[in-house]
């Protein structure tokens, strides 16, 4: 028999959708153009224009901004937040992320989105640990993160050098000094990103070891830093431990100190069993939202306590609670911090957050900007002994977390940290925006350094008014105050 001549199977040709499809790929802007469309951002909002900075004649009450957020908050511990935030203008910045986003809101914008921290002061950014026990620099809080246009975050970090400057009693040469090279970081940093493969931006990172080995290559010792980060890797869970709990009958407890640490079987007293009960179904659903391993890893570790801890300043009044969890013995701790999360502050001026639980916002957030995220990050939402449904993230509550003493900062140091904040900043955006056109817009000349320098020093004069209006209130009793906690 004649063996069969069988014809080559034809590649099927694409479909009209798959041709448009295949066409849509190869359509994707260049960098050419990406560049091009950030530098026609300026003719919309010139870099100049963002120096501008005029309160509106209809400007909300800054005291009535921060009684509508503690409508929502614990009563008895709003006196505490406005205690600190009184403590000097620097403080009632920290804690005024509200009053700044309506005032962001009327300023120009550029359109370039970005995920934004929402609350970028030079107090929420700092050293801390990443899953590789590297002691890394970055972004460490993202309370108000949400989309938005960059310079938001820009002008605010901006502001806090400004108001820091201040603080210090630093003159205006060196105050200015210290912004423009956080900006001229940020920009020069946004230009490099922009020239780097994909891959390489997103495992780009500032991590400290690498941070003393160039000040060595420069001369200089690096001695200041390395003793900083050697303080913070003794800040752990161990830690904790040793400064948080105590022996009751043979067990360990979380020691109350109030009114900034409270334990829940004071809280709750006889309710506390029922309430235990509850806390072990929500671990087991917070543990859902952990990624890969570190679901594997919290099933060895066991509830153990459970208290209701203050911090910062602007958080304070949100339910933030610490759990003691214990896994191979009692020398085996781990320290998870519970925070409640509501809407950013930006959301009414930059829209909605796409994501139903707030916890969720937050530490999508997180993973987005930051070069390294705890393993612990996840999210709850629980109804509280009031009937109310919240929303928390959960993270660890000390691991190896260091932020900068900002108070005693020399002249030099207020620069270098800046840069370094700068860095960071223009790091987290680059991973969640277009880096190319954002460094189109910024150009690689000092209009835009120049232009964020006079906003700065104009919304410094703002924010010592608000601090002036705040303690008008103080002394007038329109508000409660508790001080020195």
């Amino acid at each position: 028999m004649a063996p069969r001549t069988v014809a080559p199977k034809q590649k099927p040709r694409p479909s009209n959708g798959a041709a448009a499809a295949i066409s849509g790929l190869r359509a994707r802007p260049t960098p050419e153009q990406r560049n091009a469309a950030g530098r026609a951002a300026r003719n919309a909002v010139s870099r100049s224009s963002q120096a501008k900075w005029q309160a509106p004649p209809d400007r909300a009450d800054p005291v009535d901004v921060l009684a509508a957020q503690a409508e929502s908050r614990v009563e008895d511990l709003i006196p505490i937040r406005y205690g600190r935030m009184l403590v000097s203008p620097f403080t009632f910045f920290r804690g005024a992320a509200a009053v700044m986003a309506a005032d962001l809101a009327a300023t120009p914008t550029s359109g370039l989105r970005v995920q934004l921290c929402g609350d970028a002061h030079l107090s929420n950014f700092g050293g801390f640990a990443s899953p590789e026990r590297d002691l890394v620099f970055d972004i460490n809080d993202f309370d108000e993160t949400a989309p938005g246009s960059f310079e938001w975050d820009v002008k605010r970090l901006a502001a806090s050098v400004e108001i820091a400057g201040r603080e210090r009693g630093f003159d205006e040469r060196q105050r200015q000094a210290a912004v423009i090279a956080t900006v001229s970081e940020y920009r020069g940093a946004m230009r490099r990103f922009a020239d780097m493969r994909d891959l390489d931006v997103w495992y780009a990172k500032l991590d400290i070891e690498g941070l003393i080995r160039a000040l060595q290559a420069e001369g200089r010792t690096g001695r200041k830093v390395q003793k900083v980060a050697e303080k913070a890797k003794t800040k752990d869970s161990l830690k904790a431990l040793s400064r948080l709990t105590h022996e009751v009958d043979g067990s360990l407890r979380i020691t109350s100190d109030p009114p900034l640490v409270v334990s829940v079987s004071d809280l709750l007293g006889t309710a506390v069993g029922e309430f235990t009960r509850e806390m072990r179904k929500l671990i087991d659903a917070y543990k859902r939202t952990l990624t890969g391993a570190a679901k594997r890893l919290m099933d060895e570790y066991h509830f153990v306590d459970m208290a209701r801890k203050v911090v910062g300043v602007g958080s304070v009044g949100t339910r933030c609670w610490i759990i003691l969890m214990l896994g191979r013995d009692s020398d085996d701790p781990l320290f998870l911090q519970v925070k409640e999360a509501t809407e950013s502050v930006l959301e009414p001026f930059a829209g909605r957050s796409r994501f139903s639980n707030h916890g969720r916002r937050v530490v999508e957030g997180q993973w987005l900007m930051q070069s390294a995220s705890d393993i612990m990050l996840g999210w709850v939402r629980a109804v509280g002994i009031d009937g109310q449904s919240r929303d928390f993230y959960v993270r660890q509550l000390w691991d190896w977390k260091r932020s900068a003493e900002i108070e005693t900062f020399p002249p030099d140091m207020l620069v270098n940290y800046g840069r370094m904040c700068g860095w960071s900043l223009a790091l987290g955006h680059a991973r969640s925006g277009d880096r190319i056109a954002i460094s189109g817009y910024l150009g690689r000349g000092a209009t835009f350094d120049l232009a964020i320098a006079a906003f700065a020093d104009a919304y410094a004069n703002q924010n010592q008014r608000d601090f002036e209006r705040l303690t008008a209130a103080w002394k007038a009793n329109e508000i409660t105050v508790q001080t020195g906690v």
